[in-house]
C-alpha cells in the first residue's frame, strides 16, 4: 500500500538579497547578543545590516558598542566618529568615544569628548566623567 502521508511543502529558495524585515530582525538579534555578552556575534549580524543600509546611524552605533565590548578599540573609534559626523549632538556617542579614547590611553581626546557629552546632556555619569560638579 502506498504511503499517503502528506509531505510538507518545501520552502522557496531565496532568490534575492535579505529583506528589510530580515535586517530589522538581525538588528534586534544583535542587541540581544550584545546584552548577552556576545559582541562578536553582534558585529557579525550588524555587518550585513550596515552593508545594506550604510546610512543607518542606529546600527552603526550598536556596532560601535559591540566593537568596544569586544576590545576592538580602533573599529569602535571609527564607528563612533562616523556617528558623530552625522549626529554631532549625540551625547552618548561622545561619551562612548571618550571611553574608547580613555581605554586606548588617549586621555586628552577622552577629556574633550567627556566634556562635550556632559555639556550636551548633564547626566550624572557624564558630569562625573568630565569632572564637572553635579
Amino acid at each position: 500500500m502506498p504511503d499517503t502521508t502528506p509531505t510538507p511543502p518545501t520552502p522557496p529558495e531565496s532568490s534575492g538579497p535579505p529583506s528589510p524585515e530580515t535586517h530589522v530582525i538581525d538588528y534586534r538579534a544583535a542587541e540581544q547578543l550584545l546584552a548577552a555578552r556576545d559582541p562578536r556575534g553582534a558585529v557579525r549580524l550588524l555587518d550585513s545590516v550596515i552593508a545594506a543600509h550604510p546610512e543607518n546611524t542606529a546600527a552603526r552605533l550598536l556596532r560601535a558598542r559591540a566593537f568596544f565590548a569586544a576590545a576592538q578599540l580602533r573599529p569602535a573609534q571609527l564607528e563612533f566618529e562616523l556617528v558623530l559626523e552625522r549626529e554631532p549632538d549625540n551625547a552618548f556617542a561622545h561619551f562612548a568615544l571618550a571611553r574608547t579614547h580613555q581605554r586606548s590611553g588617549r586621555h586628552e581626546q577622552a577629556r574633550r569628548h567627556f566634556r562635550l557629552a556632559a555639556a550636551l546632556d548633564p547626566q550624572p555619569e557624564y558630569l562625573a566623567a568630565a569632572r564637572f560638579e553635579a
